[in-house]
């Protein structure tokens, strides 16, 4: 069967919740949080990103986020809660779905990193 991305988002939609980015702040800097960056390094560098936020472009995340893989990265952890974001939500939400797949259960979606800006989120240039 072959799938369009508009079906990859529903289904990514309909297993990874949405986070407000109100609720978002009050998890930053959390132990028990990791916030996920999946935009290119250009776009992170013209805009900033969530403070602490791992800068991981949506391509290697699955190896950064699998503790087999020799590119593991330490900070992903399936005890914890990951809150991806890209600059409209879609990349986080196939990311998030491909994490949770993986056996990450806690995953959120705070979608586009404007809605972070807009909802008064503090930014971290790089």
């Amino acid at each position: 069967m072959t799938l369009t991305v508009q079906q990859m988002l529903a289904a990514a939609e309909a297993v990874v919740p949405r986070i407000a980015a109100e609720e978002a702040k009050a998890l930053v800097g959390r132990d028990d949080v990791v916030f996920l960056d999946v935009r290119e390094p250009n776009e992170v560098a013209a805009s900033g990103k969530v403070p602490g936020a791992l800068t991981i472009p949506r391509g290697l995340v699955e190896f950064r986020a699998d503790p087999a893989s020799p590119l593991h990265d330490a900070n992903f952890d399936r005890a914890k809660t990951i809150v991806a974001y890209c600059a409209s939500g879609g990349r986080s939400a196939l990311v998030l779905k491909t994490l949770h797949d993986m056996g990450y259960a806690n995953v959120r979606n705070l979608g586009g990193f404007k809605a972070w800006v807009d909802g008064g989120g503090e930014i971290e240039k790089v």
